[in-house]
């Protein structure tokens, strides 16, 4: 019973060492939120402080702050699109980005802090 105990034991930490590695390697692969925002051309219509064809992330975290529910409706805009919100400009839709990734991108722009 002692080695058959020894061997379990062995398997088990043998699992938790791969279970480990995975995980790490997984987040190392999860891209940034900056390198999502290249990934899907965010930075050719924004800029990081003030407009360029879009408001800047600056801009748009400055009008949100303090709304609850920013998060979610900036995700939504991101996936499907708007206009009107920022003048005549038109966000197109940005059907590529997945849900989670509209989630961290918007919770990203919002949390830029606040610029003279």
């Amino acid at each position: 019973m002692g080695s058959s105990f020894r061997g379990l034991a062995g398997l088990r930490c043998a699992a938790t060492v791969l279970l480990l590695v995975c995980g790490l390697t997984a987040m190392a692969q999860t891209p940034s939120p900056q390198d999502l925002a290249r990934k899907n051309g965010c930075m050719a219509c924004h800029g990081m402080v003030r407009k360029q064809v879009g408001p800047g992330f600056a801009q748009i975290a400055a009008r949100y702050r303090g709304d609850a529910e920013a998060p979610l409706r900036l995700a939504g805009k991101i996936q499907e699109g708007s206009v009107g919100t920022w003048g005549r400009v038109i966000m197109p839709r940005q059907s590529l980005v997945t849900p989670a990734d509209a989630q961290v991108l918007a919770r990203w722009v919002l949390s830029q802090p606040p610029r003279p």
